[in-house]
């Protein structure tokens, strides 16, 4: 018995999907996805009732006109496309087959890489793809208020299944709350199992739909060409479900995608037109930075005097580059603008002083809301092995109750990166560390965005951590602090003290009976403390950077070109 997709058979009918899956609902065939398929006898059922039903009414100039009205007049735009994934499981190689097939011969010659972004011709419409440097950029542009992409695409690898910036990706789509799509690239390689692809999805939360949940899924091979026009339909079905409309004669908005500095053009702005209309001779507000729209070129490096929205555009126009995700907006004039930026600037000065004076935000102030509130804590966990993130989550999953929902958003093995604590900062998430230190430009970005990066090296010290904050106690805690680190260059025997490390401090200080961690290219490869420093011949309390020292650890194994890093448990009291 063949079968039929739900929006090809509503697309047969000239229905919308969402009417076709209020009709099989009617019938008692509950489906949640017009991308299912159902057999050819309930297809024959159904095209007799519409049939049917289609017959004796035709829709009225009123009703016509009534619908026009529900939708406020306003048109249906492109979907806008983000693409993310793991590296080396074939982003790239996608969004290069669709601009080859799905842009036109006459223009495919002149698509400007750099405008960041280009436009596909499907059978179902226009589809818009933003080529980003990845997940880390598309959220980074979301943490300024901005939504740059309608769909989410993560490719994997089928040969190679879910890895780390799988993970990472998936955290970051969910985040921002949009549609996905998984794309299981690499079909045409012999050991592709889209199978087990599909298995490990449902560990990340995301159930495919031929297992009975939500999530599509699409197998394809960016090389061959195979199964990526079934994706794109999958893209445009998503669109026609969602529904994205925007207004081409509204007020202009658009968003910074990226920007640069060309040594003979000056700035060069890529904007994405989200509502209205942009024109050449317009005066636009990003940030605290205006301009005029001086030329503007498409995605195939034409020359263009206006854009609608969904439009991928670069400008030429501002003095000073502005920020990936800045909202762009339009004023009447100079004058205008101008007034726009002195106002931001005044803002901004005033929000800054209120932040000076300001608690910074913890988990303690999630705890600390009024009782009887259903609470929701986002975590992201970082841990040395696997079996130990697993005993972790399985630890909080066991804390959770009927008015608290700790959402663990991403769970990796390593130190947690500068990308951790955008997606923390963006989604209101604390950052658990277990036997893994945040570097320094890591714990001071998270100070810089009010992220907390709490690290463990005791199992039980942080189960008695999340023990008190479940409670939503308030008393002095101990966090480790990092103090320093030093690069061993000698190594010396001593016959009374053993191995001593003849090191010089890079960065921060070392401290006697300070905890340390010894990492040999990159990974680590013992943990103790350091029980001994001298300067030359003399004992010292602590060695500060720029400075040689003779450490002592304990530890015989110790070579040349080690890492010495040292922090301390420092007592805080939660603000």
């Amino acid at each position: 018995m063949s079968k039929v997709r739900i929006y090809t058979l509503a697309k047969e009918l000239g229905l919308d999907n969402q009417k076709m899956l209020d009709v099989l609902n009617d019938l008692g065939v509950n489906y949640k996805s017009a991308s299912s398929t159902i057999d050819d006898d309930i297809v024959e059922l159904i095209r007799a009732m519409v049939a049917e039903e289609q017959a004796p009414k035709q829709p009225t100039k009123k009703e016509d006109a009534a619908k026009a009205e529900d939708d406020g007049g306003i048109p249906l735009r492109a979907p806008v496309v983000t693409i993310m994934g793991h590296v080396d499981h074939g982003k790239t190689s996608l969004l290069d087959y669709i601009r080859k097939t799905k842009v036109a011969a006459k223009e495919a010659g002149g698509i400007t890489q750099h405008v960041g972004a280009f436009e596909a011709k499907t059978s179902r419409g226009k589809i818009v793809f933003i080529d980003t440097p990845g997940h880390e950029a598309f959220t980074s542009i979301r943490a300024r208020g901005a939504k740059v992409a309608d769909i989410a695409i993560i490719v994997v690898a089928a040969d190679d299944s879910i890895m780390p910036q799988t993970r990472e990706a998936v955290a970051h789509a969910k985040a921002a709350n949009i549609p996905l799509i998984v794309a299981i690239n690499k079909m045409d390689l012999p050991g592709a199992d889209p199978q087990k692809v599909k298995n490990d999805l449902m560990a990340l939360g995301l159930v495919p739909e031929e297992f009975g949940g939500q999530t599509i899924t699409a197998e394809i091979s960016a090389k061959t060409g195979a199964g990526v026009e079934e994706l794109l339909e999958y893209i445009s079905l998503i669109a026609e479900l969602e529904e994205f409309r925007a207004d081409p004669n509204g007020e202009f908005k658009g968003v910074v995608v990226e920007a640069k500095v060309d040594k003979q053009a000056g700035v060069l702005t890529n904007i994405m037109v989200q509502e209205g209309q942009l024109n050449v001779s317009d005066f636009l507000v990003v940030g605290e930075n205006y301009g005029k729209v001086k030329a503007m070129v498409d995605s195939y490096g034409e020359r263009i005097k206006k854009a609608g929205p969904s439009t991928p555009v670069q400008i030429l126009g501002f003095s000073e580059v502005p920020q990936s995700g800045e909202m762009v907006v339009s004023a009447k004039n100079e004058h205008e603008a101008r007034e726009i930026v002195a106002k931001r600037v005044s803002e901004r000065r005033e929000a800054e002083e209120a932040a000076s004076t300001r608690r910074k935000f913890s988990l303690n102030d999630v705890f600390g809301a009024l009782e009887g509130e259903t609470r929701e804590v986002n975590l992201i966990l970082r841990a040395d092995t696997q079996g130990s993130l697993e005993a972790i989550q399985g630890i909080l999953a066991r804390k959770k109750t009927d008015d608290l929902n700790i959402n663990v958003m991403l769970a990796g093995i390593g130190a947690p990166s500068e990308s951790d604590v955008l997606l923390a900062s963006t989604a209101s998430a604390t950052i658990l560390c277990f036997n893994v230190t945040a570097a320094p430009p890591v714990k001071k970005a998270g100070e810089q965005k009010g992220v907390d990066v709490k690290t463990f090296r005791i199992i039980y010290e942080l189960i008695d951590e999340v023990d008190r904050l479940l409670k939503g106690e308030v008393e002095p805690v101990y966090e480790e602090q990092y103090l320093g680190k030093a690069e061993v260059r000698m190594i010396i025997s001593h016959p009374k003290f053993g191995t001593i490390a003849g090191s010089y401090v890079q960065d921060g200080k070392l401290k006697r009976n300070a905890k340390v961690v010894v990492k040999r290219k990159g990974k680590e490869v013992y943990s103790g403390t350091i029980i001994g420093l001298k300067r030359f011949k003399d004992d010292v309390r602590e060695v500060l950077t720029g400075f040689e020292c003779g450490i002592n650890v304990d530890w015989n194994e110790i070579q040349e070109g080690d890492i010495i890093e040292a922090s301390e448990m420092v007592e805080v009291t939660p603000s």
